[in-house]
């Protein structure tokens, strides 16, 4: 024991009583590795007590009473003449304790840093896995009504979705050409296109109205598809909607008017994510579509979409119109003149 070394030296005597109805008995008192040894004036030993379980009865008092931890009727007084023994006797518990096992500090300790694990899993694995777990889970049907439903929201702002008997099969065909479950066309409120849940995609009517080649809206639709595959929007509505809307969601299988309002907001105003020009050349060379007219309809100087437009999957090849002029002339006057 480091603290032992000033003490090993040290003795004192006291007067000691095995027993209450004995007499005190003037005894040597002196240090060892980890006892006080109680020996006679002929350096005999009477007994040894543990320092461990060494306890004094009168803290702070005098002369200073000590006793064996749980046999308080065998005692030992050291009178106040003798404090370097009681200092001495003092610290050397002090610094048992300090080198025993704190059993209760380690509870602690543990405890504390499961609710810590429990708290971080809480806060931030929870929700995700909430989320993921509520996407995968949610069926196409429920998707398409969601859809649906944030569709009639976005309808407040951008104006009802346009449809014509002579153009809704036109609509349809391009859809089908383009990979879409769902495709509508909104007379305004968009830039150009956005996906929601459900596989609907819709796009601005200035889109088909504004360009002869129906190549140029398959481009920002295929895009938009892109995005869609990238981010699944139900995993994005939930996001914004937060993980008390993917509880309710899981367990009741339905969303509040706020959660999907908001939503609507969000998508009608936060810009469109920018996709890289391979994830983009890739998609166009899957559905045989011309990538340079979707990029000269971005920026018609070519400047910042040159490389759609020089490695253009389609290029130099002989391909079948995205949709006969006919259906494409009826699909221009899906909102009516």
């Amino acid at each position: 024991m480091t603290a032992l070394s000033q003490y090993d030296r040290i003795e004192a005597t006291g007067l000691w009583r095995p027993h209450p109805d004995e007499q005190r008995r003037e005894v040597v008192v002196s240090i060892g590795e980890a006892t006080l040894t109680i020996s006679d004036f002929n350096d005999q030993a009477i007994t040894h007590w543990s320092l461990a379980a060494l306890e004094r009865q009168n803290p702070g008092a005098f002369p200073a009473i000590f006793h064996p931890d749980g046999d308080p009727d065998e005692t030992l007084e050291l009178a106040d003449s003798e404090t370097t023994m009681i200092e001495a006797i003092e610290r050397l518990q002090n610094a048992i304790a300090r080198a025993r096992p704190h059993p209760g500090r380690l509870r602690w300790l543990s405890v504390t840093g499961v609710i810590a694990a429990v708290a971080a899993l809480l806060v931030f694995w929870l929700p995700g896995a909430l989320q993921r777990h509520v996407t995968s889970v949610v069926p196409d049907i429920k998707r398409a009504e969601i859809g649906r439903a944030v569709l009639g929201r976005i309808e407040r702002a951008a104006g009802r979705a346009c449809s014509s008997t002579d153009a809704n099969a036109a609509l349809d065909a391009l859809a089908r050409r383009t990979g879409v479950d769902r495709l509508v066309v909104l007379p305004g409120g968009i830039a150009d296109t956005l996906h929601l849940p459900g596989g609907i995609i819709a796009i601005n009517k200035t889109l088909i109205e504004d360009h002869e080649d129906p190549a140029v809206a398959a481009g920002y639709i295929l895009v938009e598809r892109a995005r869609a595959q990238a981010m699944d929007p139900l995993a994005e509505l939930l996001e914004s909607a937060g993980p008390l809307a993917a509880f309710r969601l899981l367990t009741t299988g339905d969303l509040t008017r706020d959660s999907l309002d908001h939503y609507a907001e969000q998508v009608l105003s936060s810009p469109r994510a920018e996709l890289p020009n391979d994830v983009m050349l890739s998609v166009f060379g899957q559905a045989a579509v011309p990538s340079a007219p979707y990029a000269y309809a971005r920026d018609i100087t070519g400047e910042s979409v040159l490389g759609l437009i020089e490695a253009d999957p389609m290029a130099g090849r002989t391909l079948e119109p995205v949709l006969p002029d006919s259906s494409w002339v009826r699909l221009q006057n899906i909102c009516g003149n």
